[in-house]
């Protein structure tokens, strides 16, 4: 492979609202173990520590988290405090909001409207903040946010969050958010092999919106993380290179448009390295036609 000391503003830049961030960002999730989403996950906290150290050496100042990001053992909000605060003033913290889970790691049912100001105070005491940068509601299944969106607009207008995004959305959720607050951006899932989000991709390209993709890296197999064969035109890529695929996935993700921010993660040092990197990997238009011919629907 190919060195990684690659920082991260080689991808250029992006600004929600008035925060400008690099277009590599980081992702928490696996911080807390293999996924955080497993209650019985855990991690070396030194290490996790480490590579969160190291992300903001190499220029990352775009940090997705949430406090639903847990195991018995760690909590990524923690973590993030432990290891920079205090903060970084051009350091953007993201959080999301809607989902819960209780104490023993069992989701639990989504948050009302009027319980979304108890998860956005549980993020700032976490974090040890007195403001949120970036919060995202998880859109769980609902036809309409309005009811939702709206609550968070208020917290907004209280001075608990600085800018709002929608997360797992449909662009019928984005012009419902947008009729009540500014919308920065979306985080959907998106990659090579999960092009649902194609008309999604678009709409925010068109209002000047962050898209912010999950699960770029891990595909299919999502919170298990990249536990699939990958796909031949994948590795093809990747060897004209000399690379690793995950970086190929991020380049081809990266190269979808100017308004689209990555945000991979990992726990591993080298990992996060060579994640960073992509911001300085360019494919050529016909390396982008092999790989948008993978072409899979999200499901």
């Amino acid at each position: 492979m190919t060195s990684c000391a690659v920082p991260a503003a080689a991808a250029g830049t992006w600004t929600l609202g008035d925060l400008k961030v690099n277009r590599v960002g980081f992702g928490a999730m696996r911080l807390t173990g293999g996924a955080a989403f497993d209650p019985g996950a855990h991690s070396d906290r030194g290490r996790a520590i480490e590579v969160l150290r190291r992300a903001v050496e190499l220029g990352v100042n775009h940090i997705d988290t949430a406090a639903f990001y847990f195991s018995p053992l760690r909590s990524a909000n923690e973590l993030i405090n432990s290891a920079l605060a205090p903060y970084a003033d051009d350091l953007v913290i993201a959080t999301k909001i809607g989902p819960a889970r209780d104490a023993g790691g069992e989701w639990a049912t989504p948050a009302r409207p009027d319980q979304l100001r108890g998860q956005v105070e549980e993020n700032l005491r976490q974090l040890g903040r007195d403001h949120l940068d970036l919060v995202n509601l998880r859109v769980m299944g609902e036809d309409s946010v309005s009811e939702h969106f709206g609550a968070l607009a208020d917290l907004r207008d209280a001075g608990l969050v600085r800018h709002l995004g929608i997360s797992a959305a449909r662009p019928e959720h984005l012009a419902q958010a947008q009729e009540i607050a500014p919308v920065v951006c979306v985080q959907n899932r998106y990659g090579v092999d999960a092009r649902g989000g194609d008309g999604m991709l678009r709409a925010c390209a068109a209002h000047g919106i962050a898209f912010v993709p999950f699960f770029s890296i891990a595909g299919e197999g999502r919170e298990a993380g990249a536990v699939r064969a990958e796909h031949d035109e994948v590795r093809a890529v990747a060897r004209a290179h000399g690379v690793s695929t995950a970086r190929v996935r991020l380049a081809w993700v990266l190269q979808q448009g100017a308004h689209v921010l990555a945000i991979p993660g990992t726990g591993d040092p080298e990992h996060l390295a060579d994640n960073v990197a992509a911001a300085a990997l360019r494919l050529t238009e016909e390396e982008l036609r092999l790989l948008d011919s993978i072409g899979l629907p999200a499901s």
